[in-house]
């Protein structure tokens, strides 16, 4: 038995579900990538440690997947062993304005229970794609808002199977990063501080976002949200708007004609049309204005 074959009779004894036919297009939002030579799907912390200590036996290397709202995955899929955090997803009110949420609870059903509990301060979440673990990995913010904003604490467990947290200043949350951005560490839980507030106001300002959203991004095309980072100074999509690049092509890959922040997938879009796609803006923006443009989307 190679190493994989021992993995599903491990997944077998402890009862984990896992599958070996999974596509990774199905599991992101642009709709890209290839095959995953297994991917499990925990339903306790328990059985996330005890994956992490059996592929490190056997050398077997690990990717964490949550909603791969931001994710560019390659055509040939990912080795190894894919852990799917979709079953860790419960939500609890700990105290008058505490959540306690999983990692894979998604941010719109996060935003929803914290709308039920007349709690503000994650309004600028509302229709954000993705996992809570993923925003807080990557310190999701918009309009005017940031996860360090409410975010308190965060657990994990290690690359070598051990739990931990880290709290407030040493969750070192910056733009687009956190401490966890220079750490194979999976998040695995978020503790929130929020507001009480009118809950009519809450609902308000949620429909407004979800408004302005939706007047100002494709979001009826498949994509991974805004694909480079702000340069400092500038916003990256009026300066691919600025060259020209508005609905420029490569494949099934575009610079949406709505917001040139956002490439999509107007249909078959591979993850080399888009690597190509990008290339080519970051290229061109520098050539005409000197300015760095850097990806936001991350590649796998």
């Amino acid at each position: 038995m190679n190493s994989l074959d021992n993995f599903y009779a491990f997944c077998e004894k402890i009862e984990c579900e896992y599958s070996t036919s999974a596509v990774l297009c199905d599991y992101t939002s642009f709709k890209i990538g290839g095959k995953a030579d297994v991917m499990v799907f925990p339903d306790t912390l328990d059985k996330i440690s005890s994956i992490i200590d059996f592929a490190n036996e056997q050398k077997l290397p690990v990717f964490v997947l949550g909603r791969g709202s931001n994710l560019l995955v390659s055509d040939d899929g990912i080795r190894g062993i894919v852990i799917n955090t979709s079953k860790l997803d419960k939500i609890e009110l700990v105290d008058e304005t505490t959540i306690v949420c999983q990692c894979g609870a998604s941010l719109m059903r996060l935003c929803r229970f914290a709308l039920e509990n007349s709690l503000s301060g994650l309004e600028f979440a509302y229709g954000i794609p993705g996992t809570a673990g993923g925003a807080a990995y990557m310190n999701a913010g918009a309009y005017g808002g940031e996860m360090k904003d409410v975010l308190v604490k965060c657990e994990h467990i290690t690359s070598d199977g051990k739990t931990g947290s880290f709290e407030k200043n040493e969750l070192e949350l910056g733009y687009r990063r956190s401490v966890y951005s220079d750490r194979d560490y999976i998040i695995t839980s978020l503790t929130l501080k929020l507001a009480k507030s009118d809950r009519e106001a809450i609902k308000g300002k949620m429909d407004d976002l979800m408004s302005r959203r939706k007047d100002k991004q494709p979001l009826e095309y498949p994509s991974a949200g805004s694909t480079f980072k702000r340069p400092e100074g500038y916003f990256a999509g009026a300066l691919i708007e600025q060259c020209g690049l508005k609905g420029y092509t490569v494949g099934g890959a575009q610079v949406s004609e709505k917001h040139a922040g956002f490439v999509i997938n107007i249909g078959g879009a591979t993850a080399e049309d888009v690597s190509e796609l990008m290339a080519h803006c970051q290229k061109v923006v520098f050539e005409n204005t000197g300015v760095t443009i850097e990806p936001e989307v991350k590649r796998v």
